[in-house]
């Protein structure tokens, strides 16, 4: 089996019933997601983290500015729904925002320091939810999709390691750590 450059952990798959055991695991995963990222950065130069993860992908620094800007994104997007009912979110271009000098150019400290510190009240956030809570959802524009909070978990969760093996993939890190 040949690993995909572009998704070396594999596409996403979320199942049909979520149980509040997976629920338990995805939020086990956002909460260590900001040590693992600084445990596989350690200490890097600038070449290394302008090296792209593949052929036209993004670069080790793309993809931690990427992850602390959609992480918010995603953190904003629970406090809608936890607070109104089924909220049209807004989507934004990754991609554009990717190619912004805040993500190509500036230093990673900043974007660890705020997934640090913004995965710490997300995970607050998700562990004080209860069962009708985790229900609730969100509207996304695209394609006018229903997402629950349940299913939102699932979705980063994956983003938390999908974009970790991105990073490993660059740095020529052992996948197994």
């Amino acid at each position: 089996m040949s690993i995909s450059l572009s998704y070396p952990i594999g596409t996403i798959s979320l199942p049909k019933t979520i149980t509040p055991v997976q629920v338990t695991e995805w939020i086990q995963t956002i909460a260590l997601f900001p040590d693992k990222v600084k445990s596989v950065l350690g200490v890097r130069t600038d070449k290394e983290l302008d090296t792209p993860y593949r052929p036209e992908g993004w670069t080790v620094r793309q993809v931690v500015h990427h992850c602390a800007d959609s992480h918010m994104n995603c953190y904003i997007r629970f406090k809608w729904a936890l607070t109104e009912d089924k909220p049209v979110i807004k989507a934004y271009d990754e991609k554009a925002w990717a190619e912004l000098d805040d993500t190509r150019i500036m230093p990673v400290a900043n974007s660890l320091q705020l997934i640090q510190s913004m995965h710490h009240r997300w995970v607050y956030l998700m562990q004080s939810m209860n069962r009708e809570q985790w229900k609730r959802s969100f509207i996304h524009p695209d394609g006018l999709k229903v997402v629950t909070l349940e299913a939102a978990a699932g979705m980063y969760a994956w983003h938390c390691e999908h974009h970790l093996a991105h990073m490993k993939q660059a740095l020529s890190v052992d996948k197994n750590e």
